[in-house]
């Protein structure tokens, strides 16, 4: 079973630890229109090519295809041998199938792979089977799970009965001809496709997540939404005519050389990231740090264990930065100047190893949200312009709608209440995507709360 755990916090944080918690938040509910926009959404996605050397590509390839997260060795590469399907169940809703519509489309264009829907009455005969079912429901059996994908069944009722035994265990495959996709169906129509994106991804290749990668889905950070132009060349390579089911780590090895030269002509002149080895306790110290089930004090507390261990390590890399961003979001409520530092120590690392990427969008986000409160409305503009291309680019509404918000506020701070009526509007189509058309309020309202004005 791989899964894809709850969403991290990086939007909710930081509004509910600026928000006043005088109870008059409900309140301030005078910008929302009585009648939502049409919801908003992306279009044909323009993926941008790898930069990293096919030298560190391979590498990545082999630590995602020959290993789980948990850390137990996969010894043998299993995927699906010839045409694959992809049914849905009845009752999902109406827009995962126009996203799992567009998810094919890119497979079949970007990763090469023959892969097709069909309808939701051919049932157990797909190679993967997507079904939807309410987040409680789904909860109950699977804690904290968002969604997750499972070898050998095509239910959830075979899914429950199967637990018991080694059935769902990708260890043991050979070669993949069922696999089932449980994702909830009473979340925001932009957290359906975001686990159709990951778990059909694992679904059809790697099983392993790194938190090395700054450009990958396959990466628990959480930070890219859909897949990348990385994972379409990880997802290319794995389903090569050269490689196939049941071949070593040595075997697939000694062959992507020669395939990543073919696939990928430009990677002989890429980057080079740090390659190391990512211990249990810096990952246990950032799962307890966004994880449910501790006091704030207990969460700030790992944070600052994952800094340091990070540090200690000598590393550099993405694993550094996120560690301060989890840090920056932490202290929102507790040490504002700690926060600050810390956002900017992850930006500093975020813009030398992902330069524009969906990191940095995610910190001027953070950073104009503060520039906000303080009644620095220019700043905050600047900051949200810059961040809103990268946030479409990668097709986050949540994160695109928030920036938007926060525009507005810093429209009306300056007087320039009309243009602010239109941007807000504009947040509200997107947030209705991005946060699902009963939350968009809400989050309008906790935007609304940051101005001094307000």
């Amino acid at each position: 079973m791989i899964l894809r755990f709850l969403p991290g916090l990086a939007l909710t944080i930081a509004f509910a630890a600026c928000t006043p918690t005088n109870g008059d938040v409900a309140e301030r509910s005078e910008n929302i229109p009585t009648a939502l926009p049409v919801m908003n959404t992306f279009g044909a996605h323009n993926t941008p090519r790898p930069s990293r050397s096919n030298t560190a590509i391979a590498a990545d390839f082999l630590d995602l295809t020959f290993q789980m997260e948990s850390g137990r060795v996969i010894d043998r590469m299993s995927r699906f041998e010839g045409p694959i399907t992809v049914a849905v169940t009845p009752g999902a809703p109406a827009h995962l199938i126009a996203d799992l519509d567009g998810l094919i489309a890119r497979l079949r264009s970007e990763a090469g792979i023959d892969i097709s829907r069909v309808s939701g009455g051919a049932g157990g005969s797909a190679s993967i089977i997507v079904e939807t079912l309410p987040r409680a429901r789904m909860q109950r059996v699977v804690p904290q799970a968002a969604c997750f994908v499972v070898p050998r069944v095509a239910s959830w009722s075979e899914f429950r009965r199967s637990r018991a035994g080694r059935t769902l265990d990708w260890t043991t495959l050979n070669s993949r001809e069922h696999v089932a996709v449980f994702i909830p169906s009473d979340v925001a129509p932009q957290e359906v496709r975001d686990c159709l994106h990951e778990e059909i991804a694992q679904a059809l290749g790697p099983l392993n997540d790194l938190y090395r990668l700054p450009d990958s889905v396959f990466n628990d950070d959480n930070f890219h939404a859909v897949l990348t132009g990385f994972d379409m060349l990880i997802l290319r390579t794995y389903y090569d005519d050269a490689l196939q089911s049941g071949m070593t780590r040595a075997e697939v090895a000694s062959r992507l050389p020669a395939i990543l030269a073919r696939l990928n002509p430009r990677g002989g002149r890429g980057s080079e990231l740090s390659r190391s080895h990512t211990p249990r306790e810096w990952i246990a110290a950032i799962e307890t740090a966004l994880g449910p089930g501790t006091t704030d004090i207990e969460r700030i507390a790992a944070a600052n264990q994952a800094v340091q261990f990070a540090q200690r390590s000598g590393w550099s890399d993405s694993r550094l930065a996120f560690s301060y961003f989890a840090l920056g979001r932490l202290t929102l409520s507790r040490e504002v100047e700690t926060s600050i530092a810390a956002f900017q120590s992850a930006s500093a690392i975020f813009d030398r190893v992902a330069p524009g990427g969906i990191q940095s969008a995610h910190i001027d986000m953070q950073l104009a949200a503060f520039a906000l409160a303080a009644g620095r409305s220019e700043e905050s503009l600047r900051l949200t312009a810059r961040a809103m291309p990268i946030a479409t680019q990668a097709q986050n509404a949540s994160l695109l709608s928030t920036l938007l918000m926060i525009r507005a506020e810093a429209m009306d701070n300056l007087g320039r209440a009309s243009e602010a009526r239109a941007v807000r509007l504009d947040s509200l189509a997107w947030g209705r995507y991005g946060f699902g058309s009963d939350r968009v309020g809400t989050r309008l309202s906790e935007v609304a709360a940051l101005s001094p004005r307000r």
